[in-house]
């Protein structure tokens, strides 16, 4: 099991190491400072962090020392809007789309043979999508992407304006991603970006006008996965519902019952079967808080068949945390995962969630989570 683990929080980088079956904090770096999305691997040299200074904007940092010291690197920067265009509006609220880096939502390793860690895909808000094949010196953006006809009926969710959230890098072929946006839908690639194809058949939208819910183009999905063992298996956590695909991602089935609620923001995929996953499940739309007062993982093994609603060691009554995209995790072993919340509490469990042991109850606000693997 995973015995590293790191917090991307509203105040700061925090890292955790397991000592005789106990999780400490070793470390915490640009404290008071939010960190919106890390990216880390026990296999690499690499510690990716993005903070995001409010109006000083988004500063990208780097460490190649295990987090002990840190480095600002590049951040991407969206290109001008050429001279004569009119700003892209979104469709939802009417508001300009401005392009600047608002936010950095999503970072991966672009490819699994790299182990210096120096190819990274970066999804950020407004819904640019960015590469970098030296360690987040220079940064690429992917224009062709961005001028896909379809992105216009992108729209902001949670957020003003629609964002990358999801880059999923199949382990088969680097060459083939498949991204979540919300509000943007499902898009893949086979060439590493040079062209985009849009998916989503079988995904819903009941916010939007009977006759447009079944549009592609428009789907908010919160949280795309997919099984590192078995590609071919793919989960979203909608903001309509829990979906599952089982061709990489170009058709899904809905998932209709999955204990509390099918509402919630964050999903983990077994990394070696590609039938068991686990979500956290919410009232929806205004509330944003757990069913009940009552906080529990759901995990399936059957696909969604069947669902087990975890409870032991996480609190039953008066809970008010929820889990945002990122700050589900589970390990190479499947067994492990840690949970963080918007009320700075961190859960971890070693039986695949059977049971659950408060790390803390005391950090900011988690935003993202990741094991070193």
């Amino acid at each position: 099991m995973s015995d590293q683990l790191i917090l991307g929080t509203r105040k700061g980088l925090f890292q955790l190491q397991k000592k005789s079956r106990r999780w400490q904090i070793t470390n915490v770096s640009f404290e008071g400072v939010a960190i919106t999305m890390v990216l880390a691997d026990a296999s690499r040299k690499a510690i990716y962090a993005a903070a995001g200074h409010g109006h000083f904007g988004v500063k990208m940092q780097k460490s190649t020392d295990g987090g002990a010291s840190w480095t600002e690197i590049e951040s991407p920067a969206y290109p001008p809007l050429p001279e004569g265009a009119e700003p892209d509006k979104c469709p939802m609220r009417g508001i300009e789309i401005p392009r600047r880096l608002d936010m950095v939502w999503a970072m991966e390793f672009a490819s699994p043979s790299d182990t210096a860690g120096d190819a990274l895909w970066l999804g950020s808000l407004p819904g640019g999508l960015f590469r970098s094949g030296d360690g987040g010196a220079s940064w690429q953006f992917n224009q062709t992407l961005w001028d896909e006809p379809d992105r216009k009926k992108w729209m902001g969710g949670g957020y003003d304006y629609p964002g990358i959230h999801s880059v999923c890098v199949d382990p088969r072929d680097e060459r083939k991603v498949t991204l979540g946006i919300s509000c943007g839908g499902i898009w893949k690639t086979d060439d590493a970006g040079a062209n985009w194809a849009l998916h989503g058949q079988g995904l819903r939208a009941d916010y939007m006008p009977p006759d447009q819910a079944e549009d592609v183009a428009t789907q908010d999905a919160h949280r795309l996965v997919q099984c590192p063992g078995q590609p071919e298996h793919a989960w979203i956590q909608h903001h309509n519902g829990i979906f599952k695909s089982s061709d990489t991602g170009s058709t899904w089935t809905e998932v209709h019952e999955a204990g509390p609620s099918v509402f919630g923001f964050a999903v983990a995929v077994h990394p070696t079967d590609g039938q068991a996953a686990w979500f956290v499940p919410a009232k929806k739309d205004e509330y944003r808080v757990p069913v009940d007062g009552k906080f529990v993982v759901t995990r399936t093994r059957d696909a969604g068949a069947t669902f087990d609603v975890l409870t032991d060691g996480l609190p039953q009554e008066n809970a008010y945390d929820i889990v945002f995209r990122h700050a589900l995790d589970v390990d190479n072993t499947g067994q492990q995962l840690a949970v963080g919340s918007t009320t700075g509490s961190l859960w971890t469990t070693e039986n695949a969630g059977d049971s659950w042991s408060t790390i803390s109850a005391n950090l900011p606000p988690i935003y993202c989570l990741r094991f070193l693997k």
